[in-house]
């Protein structure tokens, strides 16, 4: 899976960043990186000093926020 080191680190470090909740973590591998105001603030920093190696940004959130994306059909219901 593409980041799993990253996602890992992330969630290993989580507690760690409760102080900087809304913000974004720029995570190369086994490092937190930095701790960036805004995304792009990071996705910026990340680029500059990875260039295309792999990194993640992640908001800071200690509930993490789960988005459903559904196609939307229509369809006669079956029961």
């Amino acid at each position: 899976m593409a980041l799993e080191k990253e996602l890992e680190t992330y969630k290993r470090k989580l507690p760690d960043l409760a102080a900087d909740e809304g913000k974004f973590a720029l995570i190369h591998g086994d490092d937190l990186v930095g701790v960036f105001g805004t995304y792009e603030d990071a996705l910026k920093e990340g680029y500059n000093r990875f260039k295309l190696e792999p990194f993640m940004v992640q908001q800071i959130q200690s509930i993490e926020t789960i988005h459903l994306v559904t196609r939307l059909i229509e369809c006669e219901c079956l029961t």
